[in-house]
């Protein structure tokens, strides 16, 4: 079963930050600068995680990862939250 979860973070160092920002380009969708959605399995998420711990410092960055609630509504303000151009998102 796969969940939705938002993953965010704060990386201290310009060269970690680029490592975890194509690592996470890949995951899922990039909503903001350091905020992404991904749809994952459990499996995956351990995995993620693991990837994740690899490539930071984790006494100088900060990466949370908070699970979304079903059938959740985004509130939008401003120009953010978008769906960037070029990527599909499909519905069960």
């Amino acid at each position: 079963m796969r969940i939705d979860y938002l993953l965010c973070y704060d990386i201290k160092d310009d060269s970690r930050l680029n490592r975890v920002l194509r690592y996470m380009k890949g995951k899922g969708i990039h909503l903001q600068y350091s905020v992404f959605h991904c749809h994952l399995t459990h499996t995956e998420l351990l995995k993620l995680m693991d990837d994740i711990k690899s490539l930071i410092d984790e006494n100088e960055d900060d990466v949370r990862i908070y699970p979304l609630l079903a059938n959740f509504n985004a509130i939008v303000l401003g120009r953010g939250a978008r769906i960037p151009k070029g990527v599909d998102v499909f519905f069960d």
